[in-house]
C-alpha cells in the first residue's frame, strides 16, 4: 500500500513538475526554474567572453547581432501573439561572435547567444546564419537546457536545489549547467533528444520567417552540413546536431507552415 502511495505521489509530482513546449505543446519535465537557469546563464556567459576573443567589429559581427535581434523581435512578437510574454521574462539578449574555429553556435537560456566564425562558411550568408541561430534560440526558449537538468536531476532524486547545488559544489554544477545548454566540448556533451532536435529545427523555422527570412534556405544549409558530416573532420555542431536526410525530410514537410510567416524584407 505504501508502495502504491509513494509512486501516486511521484506521479503527482513530475505532473506538477511539467511545463509546455511553445508551438509544438508538448510537455516537459521542469524541475529548475527559470530564474536559476537564467542567472547561472548569465553568470557563465560572461565567463566565456571573458575566456575568448570577441569580434566587437567588421560585417561579421554586425551580421550577427543583425540577426539575432530579428529573431529576437520574431521570439517577442510570437509569444505577445500568445499572450506568454511572462514567458521570456528575465531574458538579457546578447548577441557575440567569437573568434574561433569550431563550427558551432549556441544559446544559453536568458537569450545568451554566441557564434563561432569557424561556422560562417558554411552559412555562406545572412540567411544560412538566420537558420542556425534560429535553431539555437529555439532551444532556448524551448527550455530544452532546463529539460535536460531536470532529467539528471530526476535521474539522481533530486528536486529543484540547483542553487544549493551550486553552493555546495560549484564545478560539478557549473559542468552540468554547460553540459545541459550544450558548452564546451571538452565536457562530454549529453545530446539533445531526437524530440528537442525536432523542435528547435520546427520553431527556428518559425522565428526565421517571422524575423524576414527566407526558411527555404534551411534545406541547403542541413544539406551543406550533412556533406561535413561525411567528411573526416565532422563541425563540432554535429556533435548535438545530427544531421541526415530523416531531418531534412522533415524539415521539407514544415517548409508550408514556416512560409506562413515569411513576408520578406
Amino acid at each position: 500500500m505504501k508502495l502504491h502511495r509513494f509512486a501516486l505521489a511521484g506521479c503527482l509530482f513530475f505532473a506538477a513538475a511539467c511545463s509546455t513546449v511553445p508551438i509544438t505543446g508538448r510537455r516537459q519535465l521542469s524541475l529548475v526554474s527559470d530564474t536559476e537557469m537564467n542567472t547561472m546563464s548569465a553568470q557563465e556567459y560572461q565567463k566565456v567572453l571573458a575566456s575568448s576573443r570577441v569580434i566587437n567589429s567588421g560585417e561579421q559581427a554586425a551580421m550577427v547581432k543583425r540577426v539575432g535581434q530579428r529573431i529576437q523581435q520574431a521570439v517577442e512578437m510570437y509569444f505577445r501573439q500568445q499572450n506568454a510574454q511572462a514567458q521570456l521574462e528575465g531574458y538579457a539578449w546578447e548577441f557575440n561572435l567569437l573568434d574561433d574555429k569550431q563550427e558551432n553556435a549556441w544559446c544559453m537560456p536568458g537569450g545568451k547567444v554566441a557564434v563561432y566564425s569557424g561556422i560562417l562558411p558554411i552559412t555562406q550568408d545572412e540567411n544560412g546564419l538566420a537558420v542556425v541561430m534560429g535553431h539555437e534560440i529555439a532551444h532556448a526558449v524551448a527550455r530544452h537546457s532546463s529539460e535536460r537538468m531536470s532529467q539528471q536531476m530526476a535521474a539522481q532524486g533530486l528536486g529543484s536545489v540547483l542553487s544549493a547545488s551550486a553552493g555546495q559544489n560549484p564545478t560539478a554544477t557549473q559542468n552540468v549547467f554547460l553540459q545541459a545548454v550544450g558548452v564546451g566540448s571538452q565536457l562530454g556533451l549529453l545530446k539533445y533528444g531526437r524530440s528537442q532536435e525536432s523542435e528547435a529545427d520546427h520553431l527556428g523555422l518559425i522565428f526565421m520567417a517571422m524575423a524576414g527570412y527566407n526558411p527555404d534556405g534551411a534545406v541547403a544549409f542541413w544539406q551543406r552540413m550533412d556533406a561535413r558530416e561525411n567528411a573526416a573532420s565532422p563541425p563540432e555542431f554535429l556533435s548535438t546536431h545530427p544531421s541526415n536526410g530523416t531531418r531534412i525530410a522533415a524539415i521539407q514537410k514544415e517548409l508550408p507552415e514556416a512560409r506562413t510567416y515569411y513576408k520578406g524584407r
